[in-house]
Order: C-alpha cells, then structure tokens, then sequence
C-alpha cells in the first residue's frame, strides 16, 4: 500500500471540530508537516491556546479517522502532535533553500530522449497526489518548459519579500515553475559562454521565492557539463534521476550521466531510471508492443548499477501531443498514462524515503582548482 498526502488529508477531512459545523483540514488546523515512512504517518493538529478542551478527543478522532478511512494498518497511534499557534514559526536551517525538502536533478546523457516530458509529467504527477512541487527549467539553452506547460507568454514579476527583491514562479497545475524561457525571446537562439548560463541559472535558484515545497525537479540539460557542475555546488541535491530510451547509443551516454553523479567527488545518489519510448502500441492493436528502439535496455542498465528501475514509459500519439498543447498527460485524471505517471511517482516517492532513511543529506561540492 502507498501512501501519499491527499490519503490522509481526506481521511481527515471526516473529523469535525465540535460546535463549529467544519472538518480540521478546513478549518487549516492540519499543519504541512504530513510524514510517511512506510506505514507510520506523523503529523501536528494546530491548536488556538493549548487549554483547548477538544485536544486530546481531537487527536483520538483523527487517529481513528486515518485507520478508518486510509487502512489498518498505518501507523498512526502517538503520532499526531498538538501544536499552537504561537509556537509554529521554527528557525530555518542554514540552506540556499530552507523551504524545501528534497531536490531531485532530472538528467539523460543525450537530448531526445524524452526528458523535459518525464520531468513535467513527473512534477504534475507529484502534485497530484497532495504534495508541494516545483519545477526547474535548468536546460538553460533548450528551454522546453514554457511550451510544455502552455505559458510561452508568462513573464514573472519581483515582489520583495523580507527586504529581498525576488522572482515570483509561475504557478500552473498546483505546481511552481520558473525557466530561462521566461525571460528570452523564444525565437532567437541563446547564445552565452558558459558561466553566463550557470550565473543565470543560480539567479532563478536564490533569487526566486520558492517557500515551501516537498519537491523540487530540476529539469537538467542533456549531457554532462558546467551547469551540472554549477547546480552539485550551489545546493546538496537529494538525489539524481535518470531518463534514457532502450537504445544502445542513449544508454552508452546514460551510463557516463550516471558516472558523473556518482563519483566520489560529485557523490550524488541516483534515485532510479526511467526508460522512456519502452515500446509502441498502435491503438488498434493494444495488445501488442513494438520495441523500436531495443528492448529493456533501459531495464539492464539499472540492473548494472544496482538501481531501482523507476518506469517503464511507452510511446503514444497523446503524451507528444499535450506537451505540444500545453496540458502535460498526468494532468488527465482516468487516463492510462496518467495512471502510469501516478505510479512513476510513487516510486520516486519510495525511493526518496529509502534514500533519506539510510543516507546523510547530499551537500554542496566543494571543487578546489589547483593554483597555477
């Protein structure tokens, strides 16, 4: 059983807080601290004054609420703490980010592979399921984003914000974007030097207001290069994603991506890999499956380096097509690919928990550049 946010905020939603006629989750005393690892659920109930009478009935409500309408078998007994309002602001820790919880780099070795739409459907998908996400678009010369999302003519404004001037995200979808596309002429090609690029992707990085967020997807350029560098060293990233086809020339390049990550100076844990256009259905033939471009190869690479395979994603008419219309494919409820990239989701989710259970936040890399 996977559970997500949204489980436990509609569960909740069924405890009403006596004489007030509305549920907790209404009422805004759910605070956005829901914690799953594995089945134990923990969260805190935000309270007025802490001689509340209804605390402690309010708590057994909410546990019984959960086993009720989520499963028995969560872990939600002693979990729920009360909270007060007084007490909520906490001091942040020291980060470029302190608001967020988990960044994750979406990378391929090669352009065209699909990875800009893994990436959107991925963060729509995340969304979906209750949590707060935003999006990256850090291809900083092939920005896709915009297109992807239907905002081609979105321009973000500065808004200051604790005395700071700070670019506001584009908000579509539940889901908090910002790219380079935003803020060039889409019809002229961006030509800069390197460090042109990685200085403006680290301005959409520290001079955004991103606040709160579960997730935050870097959507990363093909390849292995300065931007990659530039990201490794301005935060610690939870961990690296990555999207490859079956075939042998993208996998030959997914395996120097995966490299890059890995070694002992970058050490960025991989997450998993998604192998995208796994097969062609014809719609008039849906039983059938056509590997056009191998088959599992994308499968045998993560068996190599001993990575969760995360997805197995085929190719359809429809996915190229929302993207080109603005309306990525999660974003269709009952659909088969949606339901594929809610589940695409979930393992990232899964393995995100396993990675941060067993390993120490990712720091920033420090690169020292021998004197000459």
């Amino acid at each position: 059983m996977t559970l997500y946010p949204n489980l436990i905020l509609e569960a909740l939603s069924h405890v009403r807080y006596p004489g007030k006629g509305q549920d907790i989750v209404s009422l805004g005393m759910v605070q956005d601290n829901i914690r799953i690892e594995g089945n134990k659920v923990s969260f805190s109930l935000i309270f007025e004054k802490p001689n509340d009478p209804f605390i402690k009935s309010l708590i057994k409500a909410a546990e019984q609420a959960v086993l009720t309408y989520v499963g028995k078998e969560v872990d939600i007994k002693g979990n729920i703490t009360a909270v007060y309002k007084k007490e909520i602001p906490a001091a942040k820790e020291n980060s470029i980010l302190p608001g967020v919880k988990n960044i994750i780099a979406v990378f391929s070795g090669k352009g065209g592979v699909g990875k800009s739409t893994i990436a959107a459907n991925l963060a729509v998908a995340l969304a979906s399921l209750g949590y707060k996400v935003g999006l990256l678009d850090a291809d900083i010369h092939g920005p896709s984003i915009p297109k992807m999302f239907g905002l081609e003519d979105a321009r973000p404004y500065m808004e200051e914000i604790d005395g700071r001037e700070l670019i506001l995200p584009i908000e579509k979808y539940g889901i908090k974007l910002l790219s380079i596309g935003f803020f060039v002429d889409p019809d002229n090609a961006l030509v800069w030097r390197g460090s042109m690029a990685s200085n403006a992707l680290k301005q959409l990085i520290t001079d955004a207001h991103w606040d709160e967020l579960d997730y935050f997807i870097m959507d990363l350029p093909p390849g292995t290069g300065d931007i990659h560098l530039t990201l490794v060293q301005t935060m610690g990233i939870t961990g690296a994603i990555v999207v490859t086809t079956p075939q042998d020339v993208a996998l030959a390049d997914a395996r120097k991506g995966i490299n890059m990550f890995t070694n002992e100076k970058v050490n960025v844990p991989v997450l998993g890999l998604v192998e995208n256009m796994a097969w062609f259905t014809p719609a008039e033939l849906p039983e059938n499956k056509y590997y056009i471009f191998g088959k599992e190869g994308g499968k045998r690479l993560a068996e190599e380096f001993n990575i969760p395979l995360l997805g197995q994603i085929p190719i359809v008419q429809s996915i190229r097509e929302s993207g080109d219309a603005g309306k990525p494919i999660a974003t269709e409820e009952d659909s088969i690919l949606s339901i594929s990239f809610r589940q695409l989701a979930e393992n990232v989710v899964d393995a995100v928990e396993q990675r941060n259970k067993i390993m120490e936040k990712t720091k920033k890399v420090e690169i020292n550049h021998p004197r000459k």
